[in-house]
């Protein structure tokens, strides 16, 4: 029999470097939501990956960013504690422009807590000239010594199998932690309310989706068929909002949710009846009582 082996490896990298696409795209199948906007993913999204006898363990964490609200503090705990016992950090960037603060100071959490790191240098299929990715790599090595440093595409699956190597490098001899088949930590019924949430997150207007969350209050399977009823409840700041998220005679909450029962029903493989209802709970981001009963502590 082959010895098994395992890693824990947290993606880390600042707000909309594409952190969770490159998650969904080496398990091969959606369990973070992705959207054009920073700070989408809120919380630490487990998946995880067997191929034959080695076991990788993902954490997807928030971006890393300053924050300016309680919900931001605690993304960027999220973050703090993804660093601390796993076995190496996914470390995702752009391939142009100047490093963030925020880049740098990741870089140097890295150097106190002696971290392997594999550098994935994530969007190349929007560079022009390849002398920009090298300037980025030289850059880069400069402030750390990596394990590995991949050019990659999560949008065109570039790239992704040679990470995927270089990962499964890092592995240490180790039964697996998860049945084999298992894809992620997340309950149906919270990828059911992310689903939603993506939805918004790409329909609305930029400053909307960062003050809205989503409460999915009822998910049962009927009886009689394959039908799964989900109850769902959006909560946002202001009365203002909720005009918004509604839209003219209903028709914004229609395409959000007509969007989202699509995306339910490939990830659930069944029929899917979803209700949403808009509520109000102005300064919710700043509620610790409210981010714990959204479930984003």
């Amino acid at each position: 029999m082959k010895e098994t082996k395992t890693a824990f490896i947290a993606i880390v990298g600042c707000p909309n470097v594409g952190k969770s696409s490159l998650l969904n795209v080496m398990l091969g199948q959606k369990v973070a939501i992705v959207s054009d906007k920073p700070q989408t993913t809120r919380t630490k999204i487990m998946g995880v990956l067997t191929r034959d006898e080695t076991q990788l363990v993902f954490t997807d964490t928030p971006g890393y960013h300053r924050p300016r609200t309680k919900l931001g503090e605690k993304m960027i705990k999220a973050v703090g504690d993804s660093l601390s016992g796993v076995d190496v950090c996914l470390f995702v960037v752009e391939p142009t422009g100047e490093l963030r603060p925020a880049e740098l100071e990741l870089i140097e959490k890295f150097k106190k807590e002696k971290m392997p790191v594999i550098l994935a240098i994530n969007k190349i299929d929007t560079l022009r000239y390849k002398s920009e990715l090298m300037s980025r790599i030289l850059e880069m090595t400069q402030y750390y010594e990596y394990e590995a440093v991949v050019p990659v595409s999560a949008v065109k699956n570039d790239g992704v199998p040679a990470l995927m190597d270089e990962l499964e490098k890092l592995a240490f001899p180790s039964p697996h932690f998860f049945p084999d088949d298992t894809l992620t930590d997340q309950p149906e019924r919270v990828l059911a309310g992310e689903i939603i949430r993506e939805k918004m997150l790409r329909l609305l207007d930029k400053e909307i989706p960062h003050g809205v969350a989503v409460s999915i209050e009822k998910m049962r399977e009927r009886d009689d068929s394959d039908i799964l009823d989900v109850e769902a409840i959006i909560y946002c700041e202001r009365d203002s909002h909720k005009g918004i998220i509604i839209g003219k005679k209903g028709a914004m909450l229609k395409k959000i949710s007509t969007y989202a029962r699509a995306d339910m029903e490939k990830s659930f493989d069944c029929h899917i009846n979803l209700q949403c209802w808009v509520k109000v709970k102005e300064g919710w981001r700043n509620r610790e009582g409210l981010i714990h009963n959204f479930g984003l502590d």
